[in-house]
């Protein structure tokens, strides 16, 4: 995706404040103006802010995140978010630098605007008293492991921070997208990475051990903390801090191993610790959960890093099943968002771990232009 990033003059993000740019003018492209009416501010934090905005030309509403751009260093998420292109996570349209009086310069990355989070979904829920539909949990999960199985495994990027406010739904298709990468980066093999990494909640145990050389399996544990959110209406591990959430961890876990210790940090030897037996999965949700929502949870929430299953196995679990049936549909009446439509992320899967991810009645309407990994 080609982009020219001109720097344009604007003060901050203000409602009714009309940034202007200028895109193409490479490859022969002839080049064009772009303007942006910011509507609202939809995020703010320490990275800068997310504001809504309408492209004047096109009337498309579009999510614009600005963020202080040291002169010195390229920006990371614009790296990766280069790298990117699937269904299940927030796509660049473009991005451009605008300067402020104070000789200030941002970096402005265009995004689709996605208008609910999973975590105002779960407050709408919890505010009435209600807990989420199965079929939403399964549909929400199971394309939050899509998308992670193709960060993980095509750019080789690691979100590091998992969490319901990353979690962009659109009310209407159900789709969901990952977004918000600014603390993601490929991980290198043997290269030492921070450990003081994604948000309380869902911070993976060797996280909290201070484990510098971690997998992608952090975002898997993350992603458990998530789907036990969505099936409990409340935080499976609502640690106070670092050391209280290690010990909400251990009531549901039971105490780790010395050789658990060992998988998530060989490095750490502090051991003290409350010896408590695991808490029986069963008893962590209520009596009419689904067996096989529960046993996904026991594969995600492991302490043993390499014991996690792959985002691709998750997708593969039996928990959904159900979106797999020929006519499964909305409780609308209506389609779900594209499921199948699997691009590079199967490279390298086995042929079983294909035939469980693709239906048959989806193999049957595809035919042989399906890209099924090794098929010539």
């Amino acid at each position: 995706m080609e982009m020219s990033a001109a720097a344009v003059e604007g003060n901050g993000a203000v409602t009714g404040h009309i940034i202007s740019t200028t895109i193409g003018g490479k490859n022969g492209e002839p080049k064009r103006t772009i303007s942006y009416m910011a509507e609202r501010v939809v995020g703010t934090g320490s990275f800068g802010i997310v504001f809504q905005a309408k492209c004047l030309e096109t009337g498309e509403t579009v999510a614009i995140k600005k963020v202080l751009q040291d002169k010195r260093y390229k920006n990371r998420e614009l790296q990766l978010m280069r790298l990117m292109d699937h269904p299940n996570v927030i796509s660049l349209k473009h991005c451009f630098f605008s300067t402020t009086s104070r000789d200030e310069l941002f970096l402005n990355l265009v995004m689709d605007y996605v208008p609910e989070s999973l975590y105002k979904v779960l407050r709408h829920y919890s505010n009435s008293n209600q807990r989420m539909p199965l079929i939403y949990v399964k549909l929400y999960m199971y394309q939050i492991f899509r998308g992670l199985a193709y960060i993980h495994n095509v750019p080789r990027i690691c979100h590091r921070d998992v969490k319901p406010q990353n979690l962009l739904v659109d009310p209407l298709t159900h789709q969901v997208k990952l977004c918000d990468f600014g603390s993601a980066k490929v991980l290198v093999n043997g290269e030492a990475n921070i450990s003081y990494i994604c948000s309380r909640y869902y911070r993976a145990p060797e996280l909290i051990f201070g484990a510098t050389e971690y997998t992608t399996a952090i975002d898997i544990w993350s992603a458990g903390c998530v789907l036990a959110e969505l099936l409990l209406g409340q935080p499976l591990f609502p640690g106070e801090n670092a050391v209280d959430q290690i010990v909400e961890i251990i009531k549901v876990l039971g105490t780790p191993t010395r050789e658990e210790i060992r998988c998530m940090n060989p490095n750490y030897t502090d051991f003290r610790f409350p010896q408590r037996k695991a808490h029986p999965w069963h008893k962590v949700f209520h009596k009419r959960m689904p067996p096989e929502a529960i046993d996904l949870a026991s594969r995600l929430l492991q302490y043993s890093p390499s014991l996690r299953c792959t985002a691709l196995e998750a997708c593969a679990h039996p928990f959904f099943d159900e979106l797999r049936e020929p006519n499964a549909r909305l409780p609308n009446g209506r389609p779900f968002p594209p499921l199948f439509n699997f691009k590079q992320e199967l490279t390298g899967a086995s042929p079983d771990l294909v035939s469980k991810l693709i239906p048959e009645h989806v193999w049957r309407q595809t035919g042989l232009n399906f890209p099924y990994p090794g098929a010539t």
